[in-house]
C-alpha cells in the first residue's frame, strides 16, 4: 500500500528516470559455497573458514537451498526460468572482498524479464525486472572504532545474495519506495528473505537520470549506494534528482559515478566513477559448473508458492468484506495476515479485529520500539487470545475502553482475557438499576448542568456519560447509560425531564 503523501513533487520541465538493484540476502543457515552460519550478529570473523576467506587450493560447493529460494522468486515474479544459468567470477580489489573477485552471474543469469505490480496513488504500475541473479556477498569494512585502523569483519563474506534489477520503468521517489515496500513484502511472503533493512538483508542501489519531458532519450545516470530505509530512499532519490537539473540548468554535465547518501546533510555526495561491466573482468567462474535446473524441479518449486500478497489482499476484501485499505494492510506482511485470519477464525468480527489488529497491535509494536517481526513470533497476546477478547464485547461483558486495559495486562502477563476480566473485576455493569442509581446521583450533584442541557446545550450529555462512567469506574455499558440518561433528561431544550 502506498503511504499518504503530498502531490508529487514539480521537477518543472523534467522528468526522472529511476531503475533499482535490490540486494536481498537469501535466509539459508548457512553461506552460499560454504557450511559456515549465515547468521546476522556473531562476533566478528567467527562465521569463518578457508572457502569464504579465499585459501588457496579450496573449491565452492552450491548451496542448493539458496538456489531453491532464488528460483522461487523468479517464478513469482513472472520471470522466465532459462534451461542454463552460469556462474562468472567479478574481479575487483577491496579489503572486504577476500578472494580479490566475488563470484556472481553475468551474461547468463538465473531469471530474466518479469516484473512487480506497485500500487500507487495513480492505481496499479507494473515495474518490469531485467533479471534476477545470485552472487555471493562481501565482508564489511568498520572504520569507526578508532582514528588509526580500519577493521575488515568476514561474517557476511559469502552470505548468498539475489540481485533483483529493475528496469528505469519507476517515475518518482514515492513510488520507488512502493516498489521496495512491495518488493519486500513478496519476498517475506515467499520466506526467502527476512527484509531487514537495518541488518542489511535488504538493501537497495538507485539508478537515478533526468531528462526532458518526452524526450525518449535517457539522461546520464547515476548510482546511489546502499540506502538502509524506506524513508532514506525517497529522500536521496529525490536530492539526486534536484542535484542534476540545477546541475545541468546551470551549464553543467551530469558525470556517471556512484554517489553515497548522507542522511544528516540531506544530500548524495560523490564516491568514485561509476564502473562498466568491462571494468570488472568478468570471466566463467572456473571452479563451478553451470547451472541447469530440470523442468520438472521448476514445476515442482512453482507448486509450492504460497498465496501472494495481491491475491490474498483481494480475498481479504472479498471474504471478510473489509475495506480495501485494510485489506492492504493486513496482507503487507505475511506473519500479520496469518495472526488477522486466525484471530478471524476464534471470533468471526472481521471488521471489529481488522480495526483492532491495524490499531492497537501495531501502535503497540511502533510505542514499544519492537521489531514488526515479533508480532507473530514473540507477540504476547495470541491471535485467538484477542479473538475471545473482541467476543467480550461484541457479547457484552466488557465496554471498548476496559478491553484496552485488558489488553494491556494481557501484554504484560500474557494472560487469557476472562482471566483478567474476572480477577480485576472489570466485568461491564449492564444492571438497569444500578445504572440508574449512578445517572441520579450524576443528576443531582449538576443541577446547574442539568437546566443548562434542558436549556438546549445538548453538548452537555457527553460531560453527563464521562461522569456517569467515572462513578462506575468505566464498567457501565455505554449504550444503557445514554438510553437511561437521555429518559432522565429529557430532549434539549425543553423545560423538565421525565
Amino acid at each position: 500500500m502506498s503511504d499518504t503523501r503530498d502531490e508529487t513533487p514539480d521537477y518543472g520541465d523534467w522528468e526522472p528516470v529511476i531503475g533499482l538493484e535490490v540486494h536481498a540476502q537469501l535466509l539459508t543457515e548457512s553461506k552460499l559455497f560454504c557450511g559456515c552460519s549465515a547468521s546476522f550478529g556473531a562476533a566478528p570473523n567467527a562465521h569463518t573458514c578457508p572457502v569464504c576467506m579465499g585459501f588457496p587450493g579450496v573449491l565452492p560447493v552450491l548451496n542448493e537451498r539458496a538456489l531453491e529460494f532464488a528460483i522461487r522468486t523468479g517464478i513469482a515474479t513472472g520471470c522466465t526460468i532459462p534451461t542454463r544459468a552460469r556462474w562468472a567470477r567479478k574481479n575487483y580489489f577491496y579489503p572486504d572482498l577476500p578472494k580479490g573477485y566475488q563470484i556472481s552471474m553475468f551474461d547468463e543469469p538465473l531469471a530474466i524479464g518479469g516484473g512487480i505490480d506497485v500500487e500507487t496513488p495513480a492505481g496499479t504500475k507494473r515495474v518490469r525486472l531485467t533479471r534476477i541473479h545470485m552472487e555471493e556477498d562481501a565482508g564489511k569494512n568498520i572504520h569507526d572504532t578508532d582514528d588509526a585502523h580500519s577493521l575488515v569483519d568476514l561474517n557476511r563474506a559469502g552470505v548468498p545474495l539475489m540481485e533483483i534489477v529493475s528496469e528505469p520503468d519507476i517515475a518518482s521517489a514515492a513510488e520507488a519506495a512502493d516498489y521496495l515496500r512491495t518488493l519486500r513484502s513478496l519476498l517475506q511472503y515467499l520466506e526467502v528473505c527476512d527484509g531487514n533493512l537495518e541488518q542489511g538483508s535488504f538493501r537497495c542501489d538507485a539508478n537515478v537520470s533526468v531528462r526532458k519531458k518526452g524526450d525518449p532519450k535517457l539522461g546520464t545516470r547515476t548510482e546511489i549506494k546502499n540506502i538502509n530505509s524506506f524513508r532514506n530512499v525517497e529522500r536521496a532519490i529525490d536530492s539526486e534528482i534536484r542535484r542534476q537539473i540545477d546541475l545541468i540548468e546551470s551549464g553543467g554535465t551530469v558525470r556517471q559515478e556512484t554517489r553515497g547518501w548522507d542522511a544528516d546533510r540531506g544530500r548524495t555526495l560523490a564516491m568514485r566513477s561509476k564502473e562498466d561491466a568491462h571494468d570488472y573482468r568478468y570471466f566463467p567462474e572456473p571452479d563451478l559448473l553451470p547451472l541447469e535446473v530440470p523442468r520438472e524441479r521448476i514445476e515442482a518449486i512453482r507448486g509450492e508458492l504460497p498465496e501472494l500478497p495481491a491475491a490474498r489482499r483481494d480475498r481479504f476484501v472479498e471474504q471478510y468484506g473489509i475495506p480495501d485499505y485494510d485489506a492492504g494492510v493486513l496482507t503487507a506482511r505475511r506473519d500479520l495476515a496469518d495472526y488477522y485470519e486466525a484471530a478471524v477464525r476464534t471470533h468471526p468480527n472481521p471488521k471489529a479485529l481488522s480495526n483492532w489488529v491495524m490499531g492497537d497491535v501495531l501502535r503497540t509494536v511502533r510505542e514499544r520500539g519492537l521489531d514488526e517481526a515479533l508480532v507473530i513470533r514473540d507477540w504476547p497476546v495470541s491471535a485467538e487470545s484477542l479473538g475471545r477478547l473482541v467476543a467480550r464485547i461484541d457479547d457484552g461483558t466488557i465496554s471498548g475502553k476496559i478491553a484496552k486495559t485488558v489488553l494491556e495486562e494481557m501484554l504484560a502477563s500474557g494472560a487469557e482475557p476472562d482471566d483478567v476480566i474476572e480477577r480485576k473485576g472489570l466485568r461491564q455493569v449492564t444492571d438497569a438499576g444500578a445504572i440508574t442509581g449512578a445517572v441520579e446521583e450524576v443528576l443531582a450533584a449538576n443541577p446547574d448542568k442539568v437546566a443548562e442541557y434542558r436549556g438546549g446545550k445538548d453538548k452537555l450529555l457527553g460531560f453527563f456519560v464521562g461522569q456517569i462512567m467515572k462513578a462506575t469506574g468505566g464498567k457501565a455499558n455505554p449504550q444503557a447509560v445514554n438510553q437511561i440518561l437521555r429518559a432522565r433528561l429529557g430532549e434539549p431544550g425543553t423545560s423538565s425531564g421525565g
